[in-house]
């Protein structure tokens, strides 16, 4: 394995003919098992931050988040349908499945795009709205066309585009970025390669046909859970930073502590686990993870609300 670009365009000529898509197909692209973590933690934001925003402008901004993490899946799908035609757990997506034309794809993510920054500016505020172009631009340009093909650290760096949503959150209700902001951007970009990773390390056949120089393909399974290791760890005092500044409550800060733990322990038995039960059991893990802690922090948000009078 190198660390060569591929050729965006290679292999197609295997995708079949494409039909009339359905409206499945579309939804499809947007990629809404992504799009729901992603939404759900832009959620957290706006309930999280301090202060107040009118319900309709904060479902406004929620659902800019949505419109917005959809498209940089459909134009993901437009430019990577030629790696997903190579890899088993994405070969009957859309595109690769011939079901869509390509431009249709593009077209699509781009309007959605567009739309979604617009409304975000004139619905919400520019601040909220230059963050999600900040987040459609990271996701598209620097992970999926700079990154993906080229280094194994496109988790680690491509990991901000997804951790935007709290972020993008908390300005459509604050109108601007704040240390609140940034700890749960910085929770959930320290969290993105250890998820990762756990998912590459029992996928790491599927990337390596697919040519994508994910850290086990390249670094081999030692490294990468070496990497784990050492991101699992720096993870759990970055998950206390909420506590700290006191955008949660102790309790909060406990549970942070309590699943950061857990989570250390995964680490640890993917390291000495030879087969793919633990790294399969850690991607799960990374999942509730990060839903457990949001929800958490909606909740905790509530309490402290509702006491406060």
């Amino acid at each position: 394995m190198t660390d060569q670009p591929i050729n965006a365009t290679s292999g197609l000529s295997d995708v079949p003919l494409p039909r009339e898509a359905a409206l499945w197909d579309f939804i499809a692209l947007l990629k809404p098992r992504v799009m729901s973590l992603v939404v759900f933690t832009g959620f957290a934001g706006v309930i999280v931050a301090p202060g107040s925003i009118h319900p309709v402008m904060a479902a406004i901004a929620v659902l800019c988040i949505a419109v917005a993490t959809g498209a940089s899946g459909a134009i993901n799908m437009w430019y990577e349908r030629d790696l997903d035609a190579r890899m088993e757990r994405t070969k009957g997506r859309p595109l690769p499945a011939g079901r869509m034309e390509p431009e249709t794809a593009l077209e699509y993510g781009v309007v959605l795009a567009g739309g979604s920054v617009m409304v975000m500016a004139l619905g919400v505020n520019y601040v909220a709205a230059a963050l999600l172009v900040l987040a459609i631009g990271f996701y598209v340009f620097v992970y999926t066309i700079w990154l993906k093909r080229r280094t194994p650290q496109n988790i680690v760096i491509g990991g901000a585009a997804g951790a935007f949503p709290p972020m993008i959150g908390w300005a459509a209700v604050t109108g601007d970025v704040s240390l609140g902001g940034i700890a749960l951007f910085a929770l959930i970009f320290m969290w993105t390669p250890p998820h990762f990773w756990a998912l590459a390390l029992y996928k790491s056949g599927d990337y390596e046909n697919a040519g994508v120089p994910m850290l086990p393909v390249v670094s081999g399974v030692l490294e990468t859970k070496r990497q784990i290791l050492l991101y699992t760890a720096l993870l759990l005092p970055v998950s206390l930073v909420p506590w700290w500044i006191g955008t949660a409550s102790v309790f909060w800060g406990i549970l942070a502590c309590v699943m950061g733990v857990g989570f250390m322990a995964l680490a640890i038995k993917v390291w000495f686990d030879e087969t793919d039960r633990a790294p399969c059991q850690m991607f799960r893990y990374s999942l509730l993870y990060l839903s457990v802690l949001f929800a958490a922090l909606i909740a905790d948000s509530f309490v402290a609300r509702a006491l406060a009078g």
